[in-house]
């Protein structure tokens, strides 16, 4: 059974944590926590069938990025903003943590590269299967351009 909230999903809350981090980095993890809180507090919940943040596996491993999740499931159960946002900051200081001991996407050496090893089978899988012109188009509207 599909819930019906109109709710942040979990991704929205953490891309607002990560926001109010980039707007001034000396804010503290407690101050977004309690900006979260405030800004989210007397609304929907996150939906419970959506628990995670796609774009994070790009700049941390998914133990790290995933690391606060437990507590937003528990916040999300008990309706309890305060401990979804204590899960949101975990999650976001673990992968600022990941990437200033590893460095950014990109910069990492060989060792931490996710494509190593796959590239050309992946390459050969979606020459393959998927038609040029989508290629180009995916490559075209592609973020993350190499």
């Amino acid at each position: 059974m599909a819930e019906s909230n109109s709710g942040p999903s979990v991704a929205d809350l953490f891309r607002r944590a990560q926001a109010m981090r980039q707007e001034n980095t000396q804010t503290s993890y407690k101050d977004i926590a309690g900006q979260i809180v405030r800004e989210f507090s007397g609304g929907a919940f996150p939906p419970t069938y959506n628990l995670t943040i796609p774009e994070q596996d790009a700049r941390a491993p998914e133990e790290d990025w995933s690391a606060g999740l437990p507590l937003v499931l528990r916040g999300i159960q008990q309706k309890d903003w305060n401990g979804i946002a204590q899960g949101i900051i975990l999650s976001l200081e673990q992968t600022e943590n990941y990437e200033r001991a590893r460095g950014g996407e990109g910069t990492r050496d060989n060792w931490h590269d996710r494509t190593r090893g796959i590239k050309s089978a992946t390459d050969k899988g979606v020459g393959k299967w998927l038609p040029e012109d989508l290629v180009k188009l995916a490559e075209r509207s592609s973020p993350n351009k190499q």
